[in-house]
C-alpha cells in the first residue's frame, strides 16, 4: 500500500499522524497483553508463577556473611573481612607502615 503523502494538505497529514499514533499505541497494548496472557500460561504449565519466573520465587538471597580477615591492632574488636571499603583503622596502619600481612587474624 503507498500513499503520496505530498498531495495530501497540512490537516490531512496532521490527522493521518494522529491517527497513526493512536493506532500503534492501541497495538502495543494488544502486544502486551498478548505477551503477558503467554507468560502466564507457560509459567502455569510448569507449575510456576509469574513472580517465581521473574523473581527466582519471590524471595530474596539473604547475604553472605564473611568472615573476618584482619583486626585493628591497637582495638581488637575492631574487625574487617577485606571486602569493601578500607575502614579507617586500616588505612591508618596501612600509612604508617603496615601491611595487610601485620593486620591479618
Amino acid at each position: 500500500m503507498t500513499m503520496d503523502l505530498s498531495k495530501l494538505s497540512l490537516g490531512e497529514l496532521k490527522k493521518l499522524q494522529n491517527d497513526i499514533d493512536a493506532l500503534i499505541a492501541d497495538q502495543a497494548k494488544e502486544a502486551l497483553a498478548k505477551a503477558r496472557k503467554d507468560i502466564l500460561a507457560i509459567a502455569q504449565s510448569v507449575g510456576l508463577t509469574v513472580d517465581q519466573l521473574f523473581n527466582g520465587g519471590g524471595q530474596p538471597k539473604p547475604p553472605k556473611k564473611v568472615a573476618p580477615q584482619y583486626c585493628n591492632p591497637k582495638n581488637n574488636t575492631e574487625k574487617w573481612s577485606g571486602r569493601g571499603r578500607k575502614p579507617g583503622w586500616v588505612i591508618e596502619a596501612l600509612d604508617t607502615g603496615s601491611s595487610f600481612d601485620d593486620l591479618k587474624i
